[in-house]
């Protein structure tokens, strides 16, 4: 059903960390995140990449704009009463472009965003030609994201791409400087081995964001090794959505190959699936509450 967003959602996902590791799936629309709910997810992520791949078929490098990302994220709060961290990419801009930013992402209904260090077009995190903007411009950034937000639970989350430009060592230096800056969460892209995520976790006090894409300079680790690496929480931003692709694409090839859809109907969710994870039955009971009439028949 149509729903107001959870209150306070980032003292939610507070509240979920502070139990142990949290696992939150990437999404990229209202009905992937009714989807994520319905299989048991706790929280969510919401994917810049899926976004701007699926509304634009475009790659992610800065193409998607503020009203853009806020939009999904109010369609994603409405459909998943979740815990929704987005991602905010460099901000939309400078600092005041930030301060903005956090108001409408914060008004969208979310627990929070990550912003980035890197320079505008951005690059995916884990491809290679990355530039990241000095220190003090991204200490800017968060100190007006800092002071922009209205909900103190409001997750502000630090995320660095130095590792692949500076190196480690500067990767951390960064982060303690964004932290100081009043980061609530760091979220170190791009590391590449396990001693490097435990290198961050020795360095810093604050809560740690893992990405656990695939394809990417990240070996793949399990959520149980992120528990004992006291990692708080771990995303999988873009794993539904290829799985999703794939078999989109092999849908399409098979219908104009074909003709005909048969043999793709043991792979669908049913009509009747479909509408049981959109509560169309609710919908139904409602109308007839409203009207005063009885339940209508579905065609």
């Amino acid at each position: 059903m149509l729903r107001p967003p959870l209150k306070r959602p980032g003292q939610v996902l507070r509240d979920l960390m502070s139990h142990g590791t949290v696992l939150a799936p990437g999404v990229f629309s209202a009905l992937s995140a009714r989807a994520a709910q319905a299989a048991g997810a706790k929280a969510l992520y919401l994917s810049g990449a899926g976004v701007t791949n699926s509304l634009l078929a475009a790659p992610d490098i800065g193409l998607l704009g503020l009203d853009e990302m806020s939009a999904q994220a109010r369609f994603v709060t409405q459909a998943a009463l979740l815990p929704v961290i987005a991602d905010a990419d460099t901000g939309y801009g400078e600092a005041w472009n930030v301060a903005r930013t956090v108001v409408e992402l914060e008004r969208a209904g979310l627990a929070g965003i990550h912003l980035e260090d890197q320079v505008n077009p951005k690059r995916c995190g884990h491809l290679d030609g990355k530039q990241i903007v000095p220190t003090g411009q991204m200490v800017s950034k968060v100190r007006a994201a800092v002071d922009s937000k209205s909900d103190d639970s409001f997750l502000i989350v630090a995320r660095t791409d130095a590792r692949g430009v500076e190196g480690l060592s500067q990767a951390i230096d960064r982060a303690r400087a964004y932290v100081d800056a009043g980061a609530d969460m760091v979220f170190p892209e791009g590391l590449e081995s396990e001693s490097e995520f435990e290198a961050f976790r020795s360095a810093l006090d604050v809560p740690l964001l893992a990405n656990m894409t695939e394809y990417g300079k990240t070996p793949l680790l399990p959520l149980s090794r992120f528990q004992s690496l006291g990692y708080n929480l771990v995303i999988f931003p873009m794993s539904a959505f290829r799985v999703m692709l794939r078999s989109m694409c092999e849908a399409y090839e098979e219908l104009i190959r074909s003709g005909s859809q048969a043999a793709l109907l043991e792979r669908m969710k049913t009509r009747n699936e479909l509408y049981e994870l959109i509560e169309y039955a609710e919908y139904t009971k409602q109308d007839a509450l409203w009207s005063g009439s009885g339940p209508t028949e579905d065609n």
